[in-house]
């Protein structure tokens, strides 16, 4: 349901918590993939186990996508060339945004990030923490400054979700408007 049907999206997931939004995420993506040229996806080491520890299963495996490894730098979106539009880390952790805020690309998460930045595409990082320390907040800021967007999973409620996953869709929704997919979904004021 993308509106660029040469629209090729890579999403991360970092070892933050709330793997709920990054089911979600994929949960979407998946619904509507054959809209998309390219959905591509990478994992930290860390992210896996938290999925298993809070989602209480391995899904993460069940994916069509195309699936990287963290230090698989010939992955298409490691290179401007590929023409990625969009890049969702979701959920981002402090030390992934960190290491984009200060440049160092270090695996094939950060490494994407810098591309996306560097070629004037869109970056969204899906930011899990509380509370936030000035070095957050600084970091935040430069990515802010550098083209990046901070999307925080802070969900809505006037949508009444019901259960953890539509709660978790309140946040990923906005992330879906912003990487410019289209998709029906609440709408205030509707």
């Amino acid at each position: 349901m993308s509106q660029h049907s040469n629209h090729k999206i890579a999403i991360a997931v970092t070892g933050a918590s709330g793997s709920v939004y990054a089911k979600v995420l994929l949960d979407k993506l998946e619904k509507t993939k054959d809209k998309f040229a390219e959905i591509s996806l990478v994992f930290s080491d860390n992210a896996k186990t938290v999925w298993q520890c809070e989602l209480q299963n391995d899904d993460y495996k069940n994916y069509s996508f195309k699936t990287y490894t963290k230090n698989d730098f010939f992955a298409p979106f490691a290179s401007g060339s590929a023409k990625y539009n969009t890049l969702i880390i979701c959920p981002c952790s402090m030390g992934t945004l960190a290491r984009i805020a200060t440049g160092i690309s270090n695996d094939l998460i950060t490494r994407a990030a810098d591309v996306i930045l560097k070629e004037r595409k869109k970056l969204i990082l899906v930011t899990r923490d509380t509370p936030l320390s000035l070095i957050h907040i600084n970091n935040m800021k430069t990515i802010t400054e550098a083209g990046g967007i901070i999307c925080p999973a802070s969900p809505s409620f006037y949508s009444l979700p019901k259960t953890f996953e539509e709660l978790a869709a309140t946040v990923i929704d906005r992330v879906l408007d912003l990487a410019e997919v289209e998709q029906t979904t609440y709408r205030w004021g509707s």
